[in-house]
């Protein structure tokens, strides 16, 4: 059984919210299947409706305000008796039939039912919608598995994991035993990724080919929802733009290149398929800020970007069989570079982090920015073993208006720390958490 992290945010829920449950997230990302598990784990008493599979559905709940028009239409075709206190409906591929969402406020109001409402392209939908019930509904972003439930569902025990925490914590060298076992898992990690149901065949047959058949559907289901969800013009450029993402990664600056798609092409034609492709949950999207300051959303260019793949192993499986040969075989005269980033970001996006970049003619380019515990956090990573050469950084730690306390660099290596240079493990960016709090006030002025 795959655990899932975001299964103690549904037991909160499940135990505690009278709000409405929206789950979103990439198609293949597990949230049926982490949505059910919890309620039945929870001994819930619950009605599942997946509007693909029972297509019917739609109209019976088409149009439908009140609860009790739910009732009767629902009962009128299923057999099921509703418990009031008790039941909580569970309508999954929601996208199919957006207007549900808006109407969750007049249900939550009545009072008598609960609702988790699930949906691949629910991102999309909401964005669009011009009322989302904000307080009457709690929205929970699920991702494919990130590095620490990857070694979690391959085996690894509580234990070692904690111990690869206090590592971090205290900055402090990881055995090298250790080290080097969850280096190869992580090298791994590069291949299969964390959507589940490749996660799932890898644990159980270890065949990378299956895995890879397994990848490539979920790859082809994504260009479908292209041109399900979007116009034949528009899908045609979601596509190409997502097609594009392997080999501009392969560049030494990884921007993403209009003219990779048509000669001539510009942002501003683009931008709505960025913000597509990231509303769906395919793509992370990471912007260019002019300066390393807080706050980086203010200074964020959004013509110049670089894309990453939310997964991992569906990038490496973009890049085909002699890419994940040369990952398995160690071969450190291949340029993963791309693969490498794309994981760190893929973990610190799934944490919560904006992720930024910052490139100046003049100092260079550094490969992530975010906001860390309150200041700004420069983040290099580094596949090769020339992870002590980082002139960019090294002068945007010298630049005291930047007030930058410190940088890490993700590579091959062990736990080190050099002045406000902090080496680590690559596999650490799975560990990285925001520790800030704020307090709390006194609401009397």
């Amino acid at each position: 059984m795959l655990k899932r992290k975001i299964e103690k945010k549904l037991d909160q829920w499940i135990q505690n919210s009278k709000k409405a449950l929206i789950v979103t997230g990439a198609r293949q990302v597990g949230k049926t299947y982490s949505i059910r598990e919890r309620l039945q784990a929870n001994k819930c008493s619950y009605l599942e409706i997946n509007l693909i599979e029972k297509p019917e559905m739609i109209a019976v709940l088409n149009n439908v305000m009140s609860v009790d028009d739910m009732i009767v239409n629902i009962t009128a075709i299923m057999d099921y008796k509703f418990v009031p206190g008790e039941t909580i409906v569970f309508i999954d591929e929601v996208q199919e039939l957006k207007d549900i969402i808006t109407r969750v406020k007049f249900w939550v109001d009545d009072g008598r039912f609960r609702y988790v409402l699930s949906g691949s392209l629910l991102g999309i939908e909401m964005r669009n919608l011009r009322s989302v019930p904000v307080g009457y509904a709690q929205l929970l972003t699920m991702y494919p598995l990130d590095f620490e439930e990857f070694l979690l569902v391959a085996g690894m025990i509580d234990d070692t994991i904690s111990y690869l925490k206090e590592c971090l914590a205290e900055r402090r060298e990881v055995e090298e035993a250790v080290n080097e076992r969850v280096l190869k898992a992580f090298s791994r990690y590069l291949i299969i990724g964390g959507m589940p149901d490749a996660v799932r065949e890898y644990v159980e047959t270890g065949d990378i080919n299956n895995v890879s058949d397994i990848q490539s559907n979920i790859i082809s289901l994504y260009k479908q929802d292209f041109s399900k969800y979007e116009s034949k013009d528009k899908k045609l450029f979601l596509e190409a733009v997502y097609d594009t993402i392997p080999s501009n990664l392969l560049k030494q600056n990884k921007r993403f290149n209009y003219t990779d798609i048509k000669k001539g092409f510009h942002f501003e034609k683009a931008e709505n398929s960025f913000l597509w492709l990231t509303y769906a949950g395919v793509t992370i999207p990471v912007y260019n800020t002019t300066e390393p300051r807080l706050a980086l959303e203010q200074n964020k260019k959004s013509s110049l970007v670089k894309l990453y793949s939310s997964d991992v192993g569906l990038l490496t499986c973009q890049y085909g069989s002699p890419v994940k040969l040369q990952i398995i075989s160690q071969n450190d005269k291949v340029n993963l570079g791309g693969l490498y980033e794309n994981a760190v970001a893929q973990q610190l996006y799934a944490h919560g982090f904006s992720l930024f970049f910052y490139n100046s003619h003049k100092h260079g380019e550094l490969d992530f920015v975010t906001e860390y515990n309150g200041s700004v956090l420069p983040v290099e990573v580094k596949s090769g073993k020339d992870y002590y050469v980082h002139s960019a950084l090294d002068k945007a730690l010298s630049n005291p208006e930047y007030e930058i306390e410190n940088a890490y660099i993700f590579a091959n290596c062990n736990v080190e720390v050099k002045e406000r240079k902090v080496y680590l493990p690559v596999y650490m960016s799975a560990f990285v958490e925001e520790e800030l709090t704020l307090p709390v006030l006194d609401p009397r002025v």
